[in-house]
């Protein structure tokens, strides 16, 4: 369903879709609920996307891919997205987006993910650990980002 989501964004120049979620229901042979998890999981404001799910009345899913245009903008985006704590899978979901808009390369990206994995944050706290991987996170993406950096 995420492939499906996905490509039929990419097939849009707005970057806009709308479905019927009893459609995809149909398509998928699945429960509402899964198509739920899916959005929920899949297509998050971290990973780029900005989701509006209406019940009733057919009940439609609207997804819009949300872009990253330049430097300026992405640092507002890291400063309002990267919050007091960030779990491993959120990280891992700013990470990959980054890389896939091209302001990562694959090593950076290599790196981040390996400080952000909970084998290389050995704090017992889970909420001690989430506000470190954010602190650390946020310094190392503005460190890049900065002009004079690059």
């Amino acid at each position: 369903m995420e492939e499906y989501l996905k490509w039929l964004l990419s097939s849009t120049p707005e970057g806009v879709i709308e479905v019927q979620r009893q459609e995809l229901a149909k398509v998928f042979a699945c429960v509402p609920s899964q198509i739920t998890y899916v959005l929920g999981t899949r297509f998050t404001v971290q990973r780029g996307y900005l989701v509006e799910s209406r019940r009733g009345g057919g009940g439609y899913v609207r997804i819009a891919r949300l872009p990253l245009k330049d430097r300026r903008q992405l640092k507002q985006w890291i400063e309002e997205l990267i919050g007091d704590e960030v779990s491993q899978e959120a990280g891992q979901g700013i990470i990959n987006r980054l890389h896939q808009e091209g302001f990562l390369t694959d090593r950076e990206r290599m790196l981040l993910e390996a400080v952000m994995g909970s084998h290389a944050l050995p704090i017992d706290d889970l909420v001690e650990r989430n506000r470190v991987r954010s602190a650390i996170l946020r310094a190392v993406l503005l460190t890049l980002m900065r002009s004079d950096f690059c």
